[in-house]
């Protein structure tokens, strides 16, 4: 990201990232890294495709994307896997809510952001937007982050096997 882009994102997202609750997600586990890290990269990579297209909605979409995943763990925890690609977007936009003003935009990119996982069809164009960054930055994370964090625990074990054995 350029610098100048890099100061208005900021900027743009100010509000969000000097949010407690919103900074607690760098404690949470997503793909390999934190679930901060992984919004700032559907955020980052949104802001671009919306800056190169200079689109007026720029700063709304933005920050959707930063919010599409707003939730800790513990309100997921009762759920299964499958429950959980349905229900975390509703809780992320319950969370939305409660900490920022959100409008009608934001919502429906929040809520439909895990389109074709769930059958909830976004209704914008941003919403298709954030939901296609979204798929795009996750299989990245996991093919890159997680893969290998899987990788080092494999070896790990094996060495720890060897180890044994001599």
């Amino acid at each position: 990201m350029k610098k100048a882009s890099k100061i208005d994102f900021e900027y743009i997202c100010e509000d969000i990232l000097n949010n407690e609750r919103f900074k607690s997600l760098d404690k949470e586990l997503h793909h390999g890294i934190t679930r901060y890290q992984h919004s700032m990269h559907v955020a980052k990579t949104t802001y671009f495709f919306l800056d190169l297209f200079n689109s007026k909605k720029k700063n709304d979409v933005t920050k959707a994307a930063l919010l599409h995943d707003f939730y800790n763990d513990e309100e997921i925890d009762e759920y299964n896997a499958v429950e959980k690609l349905n229900v975390h977007p509703t809780i992320a936009l319950k969370n939305a809510k409660a900490n920022f003003n959100i409008n009608e935009i934001q919502e429906d990119i929040i809520v439909n952001h895990m389109f074709p996982s769930t059958k909830r069809i976004p209704k914008t164009k941003y919403g298709w937007l954030v939901s296609f960054v979204d798929k795009g930055v996750a299989i990245y994370e996991m093919a890159h982050y997680k893969a290998v964090m899987q990788l080092g625990v494999l070896l790990l074990f094996v060495f720890n096997i060897i180890s044994i054995h001599n």
